[in-house]
């Protein structure tokens, strides 16, 4: 059998993800494009610069006839996965299939519901926001609201790029390529060929299991430590309750027949100006954990190649991890990673530390797609779990900080940085 090479190529996007996989067999290649987006407040550079060398790299080291992809991976629907698939640059690409979580498909019943949760939920955040900033200029809003209303136009579905990757409303790449929704309900379709001898993909999430959905942080023994004051906040179980409790105790509301009785109760009523006061915490926390439940529908795959493992997690957090790691054969799978994609941009949530102390084996490398938004200087990526991944030698390649190593990773000006395995 001819040699087989995998070169994983990460964009440095800023604070987004855009991956190309390359399999080589002798002058056989397949070729795979997993995300391709970034968040408005971290971009490296114009989104559509990225985009446009993104396809002309596809042009200049692949097949004739134009550029082409055997796949497309839209791990999620938030846009620093998938926003740059909006640009017409993708008109000019040829694309065999486009994979992308069940959720998206709209004869899963399954999906249906779950999707039209999260659209419900975000345009209802959308509005109490929309209440809450009534008459206030947008450079006097709480920081609070400000971070709510991102985090629920990020949970739409970005309509644009999915337009283009599902074929929809006159969007396509060159041609209109099959979908895959996965994981597929028959588990035997989740391993997936790629006509390459001993090279395939096992789907291994998301969990369509809505308990595991909806589990997003580990516990606090089980977890990196967690992110800053406000967004531990935000993202505790404790503020969700508190959200919906009544301002006041009803016994001191005024209700119709008191007002007729005493006018100028109504008076004092106004002039507490109740229409401005609110729970921004409880805000940002619904918001918060919108966002992380579509992190959980994230396409969780394996590429094996002649029995190398590189995991690709996308943005999936402790749930949908349990999943996997609760699954003896997915376990194996992820255990001896030769290539790990870090997941959520190294967030506190995105990688258990189960994983890193307990199942993963050997030496991995490791790529962290990564770039400064203000808020979250401090915090994303966790120091902890970079040190964590260092002190049992494996090796970490950040997009916005590349180390070239001869032999092994390529670093290509301040565009993108590629690791190369040979497969025996």
């Amino acid at each position: 059998m001819a040699k087989t090479t995998v070169a994983v190529r990460m964009y440095n996007m800023g604070f987004g993800d855009a991956f190309r996989v390359t399999v080589r067999q002798g002058r056989k290649q397949w070729r795979m494009l997993v995300d391709c987006g970034v968040h408005s407040h971290g971009a490296a550079r114009p989104l559509t610069r990225s985009v446009e060398a993104i396809v002309a790299d596809l042009a200049a080291d692949g097949p004739a006839g134009g550029p082409k992809l055997d796949v497309v991976v839209a791990t999620h629907h938030h846009a620093d996965h998938i926003a740059g698939f909006a640009l017409d640059p993708w008109e000019q690409v040829e694309v065999a299939e486009v994979w992308v979580p069940f959720v998206e498909d709209r004869d899963d019943p399954d999906a249906i519901r779950l999707r039209q949760a999260h659209t419900d939920t975000a345009r209802r955040l959308q509005a109490l926001v929309a209440s809450r900033t009534r008459n206030l200029d947008p450079g006097r809003w709480p920081p609070a609201v400000s971070a709510a209303r991102a985090f629920a136009l990020n949970s739409l579905s970005n309509a644009d790029a999915m337009d283009r990757l599902l074929a929809r409303n006159g969007r396509s790449f060159a041609n209109q390529p099959p979908v895959r929704y996965l994981p597929d309900t028959d588990p035997a379709a989740n391993v997936i060929g790629t006509g390459l001898p001993g090279v395939q993909v096992h789907v291994i999430g998301p969990s369509r299991d809505p308990a595991h959905l909806k589990r997003m942080d580990p516990p606090l023994s089980a977890g990196w430590l967690t992110l800053d004051p406000e967004l531990d906040l935000a993202l505790s179980e404790d503020v969700g309750p508190a959200a919906t409790e009544p301002l006041f105790n009803p016994a001191f509301e005024l209700d119709p027949a008191g007002a007729a009785a005493h006018p100028e109760l109504l008076d004092d009523q106004a002039s507490l100006r109740l229409d401005q006061v609110s729970n921004d915490a409880g805000l940002l926390a619904a918001a918060a954990l919108l966002e992380q439940v579509v992190n959980n529908t994230s396409v969780f795959f394996v590429l094996d190649v002649r029995g190398a493992h590189l995991v690709f997690p996308g943005d999936a957090q402790q749930g949908a991890w349990e999943h996997v790691l609760e699954d003896a054969a997915a376990r194996e799978l992820v255990r001896d990673a030769v290539f790990y994609k870090i997941g959520h941009h190294g967030s506190h949530n995105g990688t258990p530390r189960r994983y890193i102390e307990e199942v993963l084996e050997g030496e991995t490398h490791a790529m962290l797609s990564w770039g400064l938004v203000k808020r979250w200087r401090d915090t994303i990526p966790k120091s902890e779990l970079l040190e964590a991944l260092d002190a049992r030698h494996h090796v970490v390649t950040r997009s916005d900080a590349p180390v070239a190593q001869p032999g092994r990773v390529t670093v290509h000006e301040d565009l993108w940085s590629e690791v190369t395995f040979e497969i025996p």
